[in-house]
């Protein structure tokens, strides 16, 4: 049976890591799902914000519209946007697993670059429908 202890002259670390595997899409997109998970509830607390501005009187919302039409505020919108639609078809990815299908690799792969092709695609439309309306 192996040591779990490296001898001497052994490198670390002993089991592969990111070194050793190649990125998959599968797995940057599993990984860009949580990660938008996490901006989502940031955007959400935005999403608040302007609420309650909204609901506190023309300053307060004046202000707040101020912020959201800067250009920062317009770039953080517009990731909102697209992290909410990624998340999105990253749940519906999720939810036909658990329906015990889409498991073959080639599936797999085809509902991932789904996802980020229809999040960027959704994005982009809603945005320019916004824009130029």
């Amino acid at each position: 049976m192996a040591s779990a202890k490296p001898s001497a002259g052994s490198p670390r670390p002993i089991s592969p890591h990111l070194q050793i595997y190649s990125p998959l899409i599968n797995m940057v997109s599993s990984i860009v799902h949580r990660i938008t998970g996490v901006a989502l509830y940031f955007g959400t607390l935005l999403l608040a914000w302007w609420l309650v501005a909204a609901a506190s009187g023309p300053a307060a919302y004046a202000y707040a519209s101020w912020i959201f039409n800067s250009p920062f505020g317009l770039l953080v919108l517009f990731g909102y946007t697209w992290a909410l639609f990624h998340h999105m078809f990253g749940g519906l990815r999720h939810l036909i697993w658990d329906t015990g299908r889409g498991f073959d690799l080639d599936t797999v792969d085809r509902m991932c670059w789904f996802s980020i092709i229809g999040s960027v695609s959704l994005t982009i439309l809603v945005w320019a429908a916004i824009l130029f309306s």
